[in-house]
C-alpha cells in the first residue's frame, strides 16, 4: 500500500529565542499508508498533541519535513497551507466546536463555506448523505444546541468529511462521551474508513480505544517509543 504521509526527522522546540527553550519532539520518523487506521497514544505532556498539530499543519516543525503524497509541506506558505488543510484534511476534536446558531446541516456545510465555494444542490445532497451515514438524517434541521453530546460529535464527524479529505485527524474524539457512545463513535469511524478508504490518525490516551485501531504508535518524552502494526 502506498504512503500518503511521511514525517522526516520532525523536531519541535518552543521558546527557541529564550534562555530556557523546551524541545518536545525529537527526530520523529513516521510513514502512514493510504486507507490505514492509526492511533497515537501517550501520557499528557508526551508530545502527541503537538505531533498531531504538526501533522495537521496547524503548527510548523522547528526542523524536519512532512511529505503529503510525496509533496513537501515545508515549501508552502500560510495561505497554501490553509488550502491544503481545507481540501485534504478533516479534523475531529474532543470538543465538537459546532456553531450553536446553526443547524446540523449548516454545521456540516461550514468547511465548504469557509473555502468560499458555492453551495450547490450537489453539495447539500452530499451533506445530507453524510448525516444519513452518521444516523442523523432526521435531525438535519435541528439546531446543534438541541442535540445530545453524542449526536453533536457525530455531526462533527460528518463535517470532517464534507470536503472528501484524504486524511482525518481526530484528537481525543470521544474524550467527553460515555463508554457506550464511545463504542458507537469508533464503530462509525471504522465504517467510514472502510467505505471511503479515508486514512485516520487518532490521538487518544485510552489504550482500550487504541486497541480498536490497526496500528498503535506510542509517543514517550517526544520520541516514538512503540510502533505496532497488527
Amino acid at each position: 500500500m502506498a504512503s500518503i504521509l511521511s514525517l522526516k526527522k520532525i523536531c519541535k522546540t518552543y521558546g527557541e529565542n529564550t534562555k530556557n527553550p523546551t524541545q518536545v519532539l525529537f527526530d520523529i520518523d513516521l510513514e502512514f499508508e493510504e486507507s490505514s487506521f492509526n492511533s497515537i497514544i501517550g501520557q499528557s505532556g508526551s508530545g502527541k498533541s503537538t505531533l498531531l498539530n504538526i501533522i495537521g499543519s496547524l503548527d510548523r516543525p522547528t526542523s524536519g519535513d512532512i511529505l503529503f503524497k510525496n509533496n513537501s509541506l515545508s515549501k508552502l506558505n500560510n495561505t497554501d497551507l490553509a488550502s491544503f488543510r481545507n481540501q485534504s484534511l478533516g479534523f475531529i476534536f474532543q470538543f465538537h466546536y459546532l456553531l450553536p446558531e446553526f443547524t446540523a446541516l449548516e454545521n456540516v456545510l461550514m468547511p465548504y463555506r469557509i473555502s468560499k465555494q458555492p453551495i450547490t444542490e450537489e453539495i447539500i445532497k452530499r451533506a445530507e448523505e453524510l448525516l444519513d451515514i452518521v444516523d442523523l438524517g432526521p435531525f438535519k434541521n435541528k439546531l446543534s444546541t438541541n442535540l445530545s453530546g453524542g449526536q453533536q460529535q457525530r455531526v462533527a464527524i460528518a463535517r470532517s468529511l464534507i470536503n472528501n479529505p484524504s486524511i482525518v485527524l481526530a484528537d481525543e474524539p470521544t474524550g467527553n462521551l460515555d463508554s457506550n457512545t464511545t463504542e458507537k463513535v469508533y464503530d462509525l469511524l471504522r465504517e467510514i474508513n472502510k467505505k471511503f478508504k479515508t486514512t485516520f490518525i487518532v490521538i487518544t490516551h485510552d489504550r482500550t480505544v487504541a486497541e480498536k485501531t490497526d496500528r498503535i504508535i506510542e509517543i514517550k518524552d517526544g520520541k516514538v517509543y512503540l510502533d505496532i502494526t497488527k
